[in-house]
């Protein structure tokens, strides 16, 4: 290609397509590094870094986390009523009281009482996995808490937590309790 035969129109036109491609990719990365900065601070660190590993690529994992947000989107998530919250916050103190003569039934009690409060706030029954999926798009900080205690929990299931983990299996599934009921002070009481 011989630049001296082009004329200044086609020269002009050139540079124009030129600066339009640079100009679509810069506004590419900016909208892709926005799209990272929104996921990361609405999923959390730990999620955020679990989906792009389960998804194998950046592309791949920010799109599993847009879908489980879309999802939940379509839930119609609510909050408890007065009466349930306070119905699971008692159960929650009887829990925790029994956890000083029981704590591997304790642990498999908390953990069903976290599942039967996710229900009554409208996220599916569904397999762990599913469910913390679910749970990770509205209460990302105590998500990786759950994991933890449902994991000690299947461990002590096969007879393999001590009760050093038992304890702290309870201390996972408090946060998550009390991110899910909304009312701290309950939790406490």
């Amino acid at each position: 290609m011989n630049l001296q035969a082009l004329s200044t129109t086609e020269i002009g036109i050139i540079i124009a397509v030129a600066v339009i491609v640079v100009g679509a990719i810069a506004l590419l990365l900016v909208l892709r590094k926005r799209r990272t900065r929104r996921l990361r601070a609405q999923f959390g660190g730990a999620e955020y870094e679990r989906a792009l590993a389960a998804g194998g690529s950046q592309r791949k994992g920010e799109a599993g986390l847009e879908a489980r947000a879309e999802r939940v989107d379509a839930l119609h998530i609510r909050p408890l009523a007065a009466g349930d919250r306070a119905r699971f916050a008692g159960l929650w103190l009887k829990i925790q009281a029994r956890f000083v003569d029981g704590p591997g039934g304790a642990v498999m009690e908390a953990d069903q009482l976290l599942r039967d409060v996710m229900s009554a706030r409208g996220y599916p029954t569904t397999a762990f996995e599913q469910q913390a999926a679910d749970v990770s798009v509205d209460h990302p900080m105590a998500i990786e808490n759950f994991r933890k205690g449902h994991e000690i929990a299947l461990r002590q299931s096969h007879g393999q937590a001590t009760t050093e983990d038992l304890r702290q299996a309870m201390i996972h599934y408090r946060t998550l309790f009390e991110d899910l009921v909304g009312q701290p002070e309950l939790a406490h009481a």
